[in-house]
């Protein structure tokens, strides 16, 4: 088992779980020379990189688990992705999806499903995880497994956009919202676009960080978030923002490290 340590036969929450999965989306941003360094330090002995029109993923093999880790991008690339082009859903797994997001996966899908089969020869858990635009990659790949029926055991995402309408978040939740976490670290704007006026809807179970680094998942401290965060797409393009310093990974594994954040139970 490499350290640190993965449970591969649950699909309730686990922080061990958490920890890695973050782990796998923070270093979905490293070239692909420092990925299979970590890898080997791990003793996980296969990694396929993939690398088409931008979009960038890598999937490891190990004996018990598989995990497809999506990379992010900047907030102000983020911005480019939440133009009136790219945010018009379209038809994809689940329902209607944004466009821009549909596409982005759709390039690396086959090469993605040829690494899971190739590595998945002991029956290994599947598992997905991704940050800021990661995230949405990460989920839509899932909705895709979901329509060919194959299981995922979990999907992990921290600073995640939203992906597609009510009808995509309804038939998602119905196959995968026990094993979907989506964790959102205090003002985060990321977590709000597309806004909801726009018919986009979230996904999951939400996994708050407040202002202390603290864990939630109650709905007081939501809607405290909700309440707080009026997120507009131009916010996107402001650096220095509370809203865009919230996104960075690095404050989410820093948080997820937190000593009180690791007894953490989700209440549902």
């Amino acid at each position: 088992m490499p350290s640190p340590a993965f449970f591969p036969h649950t699909t309730k929450y686990r922080y061990a779980n958490a920890l890695f999965l973050a782990k796998c989306a923070q270093l979905a941003y490293q070239p692909p020379e420092a990925i299979h360094t970590q890898m080997m330090k791990w003793g996980i002995p296969h990694v396929a990189f993939f690398d088409r029109q931008g979009t960038q993923a890598f999937v490891l093999g190990h004996d018990d688990f598989i995990v497809v880790a999506f990379r992010g991008t900047e907030p102000r690339s983020l911005k480019d992705w939440m133009t009136d082009k790219q945010i018009i859903r379209k038809r994809g797994p689940y329902g209607k999806v944004h466009r821009g997001f549909l596409k982005s996966v759709n390039t690396v899908w086959n090469d993605i499903q040829n690494a899971i089969m190739s590595f998945q020869d002991k029956g290994q858990s599947l598992w997905f995880t991704g940050h800021s635009l990661g995230a949405a990659l990460a989920t839509l790949a899932v909705a895709k497994m979901g329509e060919d029926a194959k299981p995922v055991h979990g999907l992990y995402t921290f600073g995640q956009p939203r992906v597609g309408g009510k009808t995509f978040a309804r038939n998602f939740n119905l196959d995968f919202k026990a094993q979907t976490f989506r964790f959102v670290n205090n003002s985060d704007i990321v977590t709000r676009v597309p806004r909801r006026v726009l018919g986009y809807r979230d996904v999951g179970q939400v996994l708050y960080f407040d202002s202390a680094g603290m864990l939630h998942d109650d709905v007081h401290w939501w809607n405290q978030f909700l309440d707080r965060i009026k997120g507009h797409v131009d916010d996107l393009g402001k650096v220095g923002t509370d809203g865009l310093k919230d996104h960075s990974m690095v404050k989410y594994v820093k948080n997820l490290k937190h000593k009180d954040n690791r007894s953490f139970l989700v209440s549902s």
